[in-house]
């Protein structure tokens, strides 16, 4: 009788000793087991591309450098297709959007701080030259780099911007202020000043390709101010504009040779 119950028992231990992996079911009505004790590699492959495909949808963007890398080809494929400079683009992305960390990109994808006026998609509401104004409010960053450049190409006041060769940042800046783009009357200056320490021109020269050109800063006709950038003095403005400091300080009404980055100068007497 011992002998029969000792085989018994090593038969149903051995029974018991099944591979954790495999798929165990039960009579009838009784769910399906499932377990699984090591996950497959193919597993964990497909979650790892996953994130990948999520961290380019959604950028983590900490400082203007990495702002210029996620957003440098939208800008340059935005200047072939409505002939806006790549450097302007991108300069006024991270004025308007503080590198995409401002409330209006991360919020509602507004890059370029465009205002509702005739929107009839999304909005949100922001304090800007006045209290909660409405402004445009995007499903992503593209659509905003896209409504930007048809908000300038469409509207007749900017029309003299595209009269302007397509390497003349200097000009562009100026022109969108006086356009109507900014209140700020530094904004010119604040343009300038991103394209250049960021060598934002590099994006235009590789759309222009050998049409680039390099312009030299002369007077045209109908400037009538210039807004004083870091490293101009008085003796250099008069002789870009075939003034003398004198009658340059006569014009403005200055007591000395003293000016500030920023400062808008006139050229020409009223």
């Amino acid at each position: 009788m011992r002998k029969i119950l000792v085989v018994i028992l090593l038969f149903t231990l051995c029974v018991g000793c099944g591979s954790r992996k495999k798929i165990v079911t039960k009579k009838s009505d009784q769910p399906v087991e499932v377990i699984i004790k090591n996950e497959p590699e193919e597993n964990k492959n497909e979650e790892v591309e996953i994130r990948d495909t999520l961290a380019i949808v959604n950028p983590v963007i900490n400082n203007t450098s990495k702002y210029i890398e996620v957003y440098k080809d939208i800008a340059m494929q935005e200047m072939l297709t409505y002939g806006i400079p790549a450097s302007i683009t991108l300069a006024q992305g991270i004025l308007e959007s503080g590198s995409g960390r401002g409330r209006l990109a991360a919020e509602a994808n507004n890059h370029f701080g465009i205002k509702c006026h005739d929107w009839t998609g999304d909005k949100i509401y922001h304090d800007d030259d006045e209290r909660q104004e409405c402004f445009r409010k995007y499903i992503s960053a593209e659509t905003s780099f896209r409504d930007h450049s048809e908000f300038l190409v469409n509207r007749k006041r900017y029309s003299r911007l595209f009269e302007l060769k397509k390497s003349d940042y200097k000009n562009w800046a100026k022109e969108l202020r006086k356009a109507g783009y900014a209140t700020d009357r530094k904004y010119p200056e604040k343009l300038i000043g991103l394209i250049e320490r960021y060598e934002l021109h590099q994006y235009d020269k590789l759309v222009l390709g050998n049409d680039y050109q390099v312009i030299d800063e002369q007077v045209t006709e109908n400037e009538t101010e210039h807004i004083v950038i870091k490293g101009d003095t008085l003796y250099s403005i008069s002789k870009k504009y075939g003034l003398t400091v004198p009658e340059l300080q006569r014009i403005n009404n200055l007591s000395d040779n003293t000016i500030s980055i920023g400062q808008i100068l006139k050229i020409q007497s009223n």
